[in-house]
């Protein structure tokens, strides 16, 4: 499996679809050396990692009913919907512990990407690297923009890093991965409409300009991705596995039983293609 990356798209509760994806990678025991995810495709990786089989579930299933994850009373009460400090706190430090030591010793490398506020690129934290603060770093690659507030870390300020790169397959093959296994979360269809919201993004960072150009631009830079994955499908460097029709779950979804239902289709999905998987990273490049 030399030079194969495994790239995770993020896409908030979404993200569930990957956790199922996962969840049947684990349980055959299919690591990648190399996994790079941003938002809720780096917060799945995590538990995937650190080999915590059912943890993704346990986390974005069952306690998303509990109002300290996501409500309009965390918007109200603290200017978050998600409940930032229940979900990279209390939730891996105390409710579902997460286990540090298993992913510190883990031999894949694991990638995550944020936004940079003040500049507007991705900047890029890397396992093996000095003072990778797993939980800090996941924290401030989830932080939506207007309802999570900017995540300070390392003198940076920073935000979510599906904005500046949605999809981080360059940054994988940057990395050396020559081929790459890539976990999205829309159906091959989908594109994304320009924001309708430029004044409120003006008016909410316009201290940081660089960020807002990058949020009015977004749409460009996912489609764009999209249609550079589309080139290395069609070339064999890249095994797509995503939902086949529109998901009916939203970016903030609590209904447990349609995010259990995704998480069912991810590892059925995940189920059907691993043949065709093993059979396209046994061939020879």
């Amino acid at each position: 499996m030399e030079s194969i990356g495994l790239v995770l798209e993020g896409g908030g509760m979404r993200g569930v679809y990957t956790a199922g994806v996962l969840e049947y990678f684990s349980e055959q025991g299919v690591y990648f050396p190399y996994t790079i995810g941003v938002s809720a495709g780096a917060c799945m990786a995590a538990s995937y990692l650190s080999r915590q089989q059912g943890r993704n579930r346990t986390v974005n299933v069952e306690w998303v009913k509990d109002s300290r994850y996501i409500s309009w009373g965390n918007l109200l009460k603290k200017g978050q919907l998600f409940g930032m400090d229940f979900v990279f706190d209390e939730i891996p430090n105390k409710l579902v512990p997460f286990d540090y030591k298993a992913l510190e010793a883990s031999t894949e490398e694991f990638v995550i990407g944020t936004t940079d506020c003040r500049t507007g690129e991705t900047v890029y934290y890397k396992k093996s690297e000095p003072d990778f603060d797993v939980l800090h770093i996941l924290r401030a690659s989830s932080s939506l923009p207007f309802i999570a507030p900017i995540v300070e870390h390392a003198g940076r300020q920073l935000l979510d890093g599906g904005i500046s790169d949605p999809i981080p397959l360059r940054k994988s093959q940057q990395d050396g991965n020559k081929r790459n296994v890539l976990v999205l979360t829309r159906n091959r269809e989908y594109r994304k409409s320009p924001n309708r919201f430029a004044f409120a993004i003006r008016r909410a960072y316009g201290k940081y300009p660089a960020f807002v150009d990058r949020m009015l631009k977004r749409h460009e830079t996912y489609n764009s991705t999209l249609a550079y994955i589309d080139e290395q499908e069609s070339k064999g460097t890249t095994f797509v596995i995503r939902p086949q029709e529109p998901l009916v779950v939203g970016r903030m979804e609590r209904d447990s039983k349609k995010l259990d239902a995704l998480y069912r289709q991810g590892y059925e999905d995940a189920k059907r293609l691993l043949p065709s998987l093993q059979a396209w990273m046994a061939q020879e490049q």
